[in-house]
């Protein structure tokens, strides 16, 4: 079993073995980021569904109103007029089929993939590579399309595609430990709120199991799911 650092162990006799109201469980992740960088902070959701099955899969996007502070290296596979166009909006790379060719051998210089739907089929001989990481393109997730500009611009200003893993569980991250405690709170409601509007047809029983806050080298907070959903945004 690894060993926990004196750091985290001090970090963790300051949390209660409770759900704590939103805002102060982002305080004390915020106060717990101490290490030498600005940490990513994270949300972990056990949600009340069993993704082998096709009416219990959540996968869709988000747009954070105050993005996450990262920076997202975005690939577009196209052809054509489309190459510059996507270059010219911020793409990393672009490419046809030279760029799935650099694929196929395992080079994946970035963190989204973008394709329009006449390449798809080039793309979906990527499967092997790109399903792991998840990073195949979905119309679903707005990364396979014809906009390329915009597609580009959103995820650059902080849209993300997420997806519950094979045990039903979302981990998203939605910001940095230097943001103001009220843009990481706006970030995680506008992330609920997108996960209940997007619950699979087939959950049953309680949706919500929890949902617990983290940055990377923090302990994790548990978060009063209810009270979160009762914030109005506009109040």
């Amino acid at each position: 079993m690894p060993k926990t650092s004196k750091r985290l162990a001090s970090l963790v006799n300051k949390i209660e073995e409770r759900a704590y109201e939103p805002l102060e469980a982002i305080k004390l992740v915020k106060e717990n980021a101490t290490a030498k960088f600005d940490e990513t902070v994270e949300a972990h959701a056990r949600l009340g569904i069993d993704p082998k099955y096709t009416d219990q899969q959540l996968r869709t996007t988000v747009a954070l109103p105050h993005g996450t502070g990262q920076t997202v290296r975005i690939a577009v596979i196209t052809r054509g007029e489309k190459v510059a166009e996507a270059k010219a909006a911020g793409a990393e790379l672009a490419g046809d089929e030279d760029l799935v060719e650099t694929i196929s051998k395992g080079e994946m210089d970035f963190d989204l993939l973008i394709a329009t739907p006449d390449m798809m089929p080039k793309v979906a001989k990527l499967g092997r590579v790109l399903g792991p990481r998840g990073l195949m393109p979905n119309p679903k997730a707005g990364t396979v399309t014809t906009d390329l500009a915009a597609a580009i611009n959103e995820f650059k200003a902080g849209k993300l595609e997420f997806r519950a893993d094979r045990t039903g569980i979302v981990h998203v991250r939605f910001g940095k430990a230097s943001f103001s405690e009220g843009n990481l709170l706006d970030n995680l409601k506008t992330l609920q709120e997108t996960i209940d509007r997007n619950k699979p047809s087939g959950a049953k029983g309680r949706y919500w199991k929890s949902l617990y806050v983290t940055s990377t080298m923090g302990p994790s907070v548990e978060v009063d799911i209810a009270a979160l959903q009762d914030i109005n945004k506009d109040g």
